[in-house]
């Protein structure tokens, strides 16, 4: 499954990363990178919980990230 997180800076200047594949996970605040690292730890945390409890099976990943904020 591919997932890819997209990062946008806010009218506050803040940074919103997001996983859409995922809607639980986002982050928002500053820096850009920092918000892309946590939304993409979030998105591993989500999936490995989903493998735990039986809510989906094994499936080979990947995360793209964007080149820059």
């Amino acid at each position: 499954m591919n997932f890819s997180i997209k990062c946008e800076q806010e009218q506050d200047r803040r940074w919103l990363a997001e996983v859409p594949q995922l809607p639980s996970v986002l982050s928002y605040g500053t820096p850009a990178d920092d918000r892309m690292a946590r939304a993409e730890v979030l998105a591993l945390r989500v999936i490995a919980e989903r493998l735990e409890h039986g809510e989906t099976r094994a499936l080979e990943i990947n995360i793209s990230l964007p080149a820059a904020a």
